[in-house]
């Protein structure tokens, strides 16, 4: 039997390693990207850090305030804080994407950060010519934008990128469709992308915590402990069998709604209160053209025009309300430092596909 070979490529902390090459710093200093800290005093959040300030404790979503206690930056400390400059972020990325696509016609951005090419066809079928091109598609990241890149290698687009997150930052994974359960049986159910807290919390109930013990319960446990479809596909993904195509298309399709203020919104509730309006029309609009989503994108504007955007990219097409309204609040909460005024807020749902009938429940919950 002759397997896909899917590639997935995820760019290493990406905004802070943006920033590390626009700085000029080592990738020993803290670097973290958010909110002013105002010197511990602030009260946002952290957006992301490299992997330096990661040493400490610093996380993506913590407080600023707790980021400085574990981090200060000078004369206290060491660490460099950033605001987020989302139009360099965007610019470094199109540069990755533009390289990688000119190397495969299978070719599909995620994210901002993240793409996945079907290059089965360019590897002649072959495993090993796979790894040699994500060797030399890392190579050509690294050298014309001074990124890393973590490349996982495997038959479905899931255990591609389960293998990109094996090995960071600056990995290469391999995941050979003859030894799946090899490679994968040890690692967590919650490392899965589409298994959140809740879906781990209930396998655990029954006894189940990895990969391995799921395959031995086998698909009839599955389905029992998560329903019908979460449970059947639980099963094909550990199985390496789930059907996903890479776009051969690269028409970025997508529909969104956004709300310019009358004046500067000081209070977060209106700000909040908008964004899950916003939620409900583009979710309207993509029952009436009869679509389905992958990415939702939120959009914040401050006072003075800089305009922050974060986007999440989920596993499984959805139309449904719940998953657009969670993860836009999250993407929200992400970026929005509290403190400052607020011009305007919108939401953008792309990566569109037409519906296919069947309710989408494996988004991220993380």
């Amino acid at each position: 039997m002759v397997h896909r070979i899917l590639m997935h490529v995820d760019l290493d902390a990406f905004f802070a390693s943006v920033e590390q090459v626009i700085l000029n710093i080592s990738e020993e200093t803290p670097l973290i990207i958010g909110s002013d800290p105002k010197n511990g005093r602030g009260r946002g959040i952290v957006s992301t850090c490299n992997y330096a300030a990661r040493k400490f404790g610093v996380r993506s979503a913590m407080p600023i305030s707790e980021a400085w206690k574990r981090c200060p930056a000078a004369p206290i400390g060491t660490a460099i804080y950033q605001r987020s400059r989302f139009h360099l972020y965007k610019k470094a990325s199109n540069k990755v994407m533009a390289l990688l696509s000119k190397q495969n016609d299978r070719f599909e951005q995620v994210s901002v950060d993240e793409a996945v090419l079907d290059i089965t066809n360019t590897c002649d079928k072959s495993q090993d010519k796979a790894i040699a091109f994500a060797r030399e598609a890392k190579q050509r990241i690294s050298e014309q934008t001074r990124l890393t890149a973590s490349i996982g290698i495997g038959p479905t687009r899931l255990l591609a990128k389960m293998a990109s997150e094996i090995d960071k930052p600056n990995g290469l994974t391999h995941i050979d469709p003859n030894r799946i359960s090899n490679i994968i049986d040890g690692r967590t159910l919650r490392e899965i992308p589409g298994i959140g807290p809740k879906a781990a919390t209930r396998l655990a109930e029954f006894n189940l915590t990895s990969i391995g013990e799921a395959r031995e319960a086998g698909p009839d446990v599955l389905t029992e402990v998560l329903g019908e479809l979460r449970g059947s596909w639980l099963w094909l993904a550990i199985e390496g069998e789930t059907s996903d195509e890479v776009a051969t298309i690269r028409t970025r399709k997508s529909i969104g709604k956004e709300t310019t203020f009358p004046w500067d919104v000081a209070r977060p509730t209106q700000v909040k209160e908008t964004l899950s309006e916003l939620c409900s029309e583009v979710q309207n609009w993509l029952m009436d053209l009869g679509a389905e989503a992958r990415t939702i994108e939120v959009k914040l504007r401050y006072q003075g025009f800089e305009t922050l955007i974060h986007s999440r990219t989920i596993m499984v097409e959805t139309s449904h309300l719940r998953p657009i309204k969670d993860i836009a609040t999250r993407l929200l909460t992400e970026m929005y430092d509290t403190d400052r005024q607020v011009r305007l807020v919108g939401i953008r749902l792309s990566n569109l596909s037409a519906h296919r009938g069947r309710q989408a429940l494996l988004f991220e919950e993380e």
